[in-house]
């Protein structure tokens, strides 16, 4: 898999994607990650990526000449040399909130173009015309889609083969199958008193995974009511 990511902030982006798992995954050639600055697409002697917003109002919106130029390039470069089809995203608070369903969607394709939004937002013509899927991360406003994008990355990287030691792990994971994830415990198995669950020392499997299975509803019931809809 290939993903690029456009933003104004590369070191946002690359300093926690060059750590632990991610880091591995591009190591092993699992993962083709690049992460660009968007000013290297403009064409004045400033590097102007954002202007005041038609009508008046507050803050600036990221021009569209950039964003195209940007997209188009690395497109058509995936085309040419890869011969693959890319999917180009846009980090945005209006967009579709990001799930496990969604990220289980995205490490199917074969290249994504992350586009990183900024002030105000990006100038609409690039949702029309440009956008192929707008992606939340939650319902809040960060400074930047950088963080977003991130997250975004981290969540879709992990769920592609090799990139966990054990392939299990992400299928475990909570929100794979609905639920959230059962309680997890390691030695010892008595700290000040506090007892791992006799259930998890007795060595039945079956017996094991029922208690995982009621633990997880229990927990999604107390924390995540609006799972079990």
């Amino acid at each position: 898999m290939k993903i690029d990511i456009l933003t104004l902030f590369p070191e946002i982006c690359r300093a926690p994607l060059s750590e632990s798992i991610m880091k591995r995954a591009q190591e092993n050639g699992i993962v083709d990650l690049r992460i660009h600055n968007l000013r290297d697409w403009t064409t004045d002697k400033h590097h102007v990526v954002d202007d005041a917003p038609f009508g008046g109002g507050q803050g600036m919106v990221m021009k569209p000449e950039p964003i195209f130029a940007a997209v188009e390039e690395l497109k058509n470069r995936e085309s040419k040399i890869e011969n693959r089809e890319s999917k180009i995203v846009l980090m945005s608070p209006a967009g579709r909130r990001f799930d496990q369903e969604l990220a289980q969607e995205l490490s199917l394709e074969p290249h994504l173009i992350v586009i990183c939004g900024h002030y105000e937002g990006v100038d609409h013509r690039v949702i029309e015309q440009l956008i192929e899927l707008e992606i939340s991360i939650g319902d809040y406003v960060l400074t930047n889609g950088a963080i977003a994008a991130v997250v975004l990355v981290d969540a879709v990287v992990r769920l592609l083969p090799g990139v966990l030691g054990d392939e299990q792990s992400a299928a475990d994971d909570s929100f794979s199958s609905g639920l959230l994830e059962a309680p997890q415990y390691t030695r010892p198995a008595d700290f000040r008193g506090w007892k791992v669950p006799d259930v998890l020392l007795s060595g039945s499997h079956a017996q094991i995974a029922k208690w995982r299975r009621e633990q997880a509803i229990r927990r999604t019931r107390e924390n995540r009511p609006d799972l079990l809809q």
